[in-house]
């Protein structure tokens, strides 16, 4: 089938429609929408990713998001060595820093065991978190991986791993998102609301 638009719109479009969750509908309404800028806007943009991919790269402790060698975090000395938290994402961090609960460091895998996907857990950082809490005098891991199947898997595999090891391992604790319904929730939440229930006080 013939594209609807001429080379450099279709190009734009296509490439668009490549970007997670981005839909051909999705990607043509952007493409329209930088099309119809102001050149330097649609210039900036341009710019800024351009400079992401050249200065951003990973962190070589932790793998988040870096400029240079460490990650923000990990430069930071006021934050506790000897706690990790491990996600699966650089931007759960972003999460977990939002609650200004957590003061540890962090390890990101840069992904979750899916088999359906053919990720296990040689496609994860996982080799580097063991090397980590071996070098770096840590005492607890909180496996912060999502409260999903592939979530529960990862953070299952990693408990088996570090457990025979001494340290303290703990889970974030998940359960039913105030003002929900039971009805939907998916049974991995809905199981973990029941784990973790509690007395009720009269």
């Amino acid at each position: 089938m013939a594209s609807p638009y001429e080379g450099p719109v279709q190009s734009l479009v296509d490439e668009l429609g490549r970007l997670p969750g981005i839909g051909p509908k999705s990607a043509q309404r952007i493409a329209f929408y930088l099309l119809k800028a102001a050149p330097e806007d649609a210039k900036r943009l341009a710019k800024a990713v351009v400079e992401a991919k050249e200065r951003v790269s990973w962190c070589r402790r932790c793998f988040n998001f870096a400029e240079g060698e460490f990650c923000v975090y990990c430069r930071d000395d006021r934050r506790d060595p000897s706690v990790l938290c491990v996600v699966e994402e650089p931007r759960d961090i972003v999460a977990v820093e939002r609650t200004q609960e957590y003061r540890g460091r962090y390890h990101v895998l840069l992904g979750a065991i899916s088999p359906i996907e053919g990720i296990g857990p040689e496609q994860l950082k996982i080799k580097e978190l063991l090397s980590r809490v071996g070098d770096e005098g840590v005492k607890e891991v909180i496996l912060a991986t999502n409260p999903n199947i592939e979530g529960e898997a990862t953070a299952m595999y990693l408990a088996r791993l570090l457990k025979p090891l001494g340290l303290r391992v703990t889970r974030i604790a998940s359960g039913l998102p105030v003002g929900g319904d039971l009805e939907y929730a998916d049974e991995v939440t809905l199981g973990r609301a029941l784990e973790g229930r509690r007395e009720v006080d009269a």
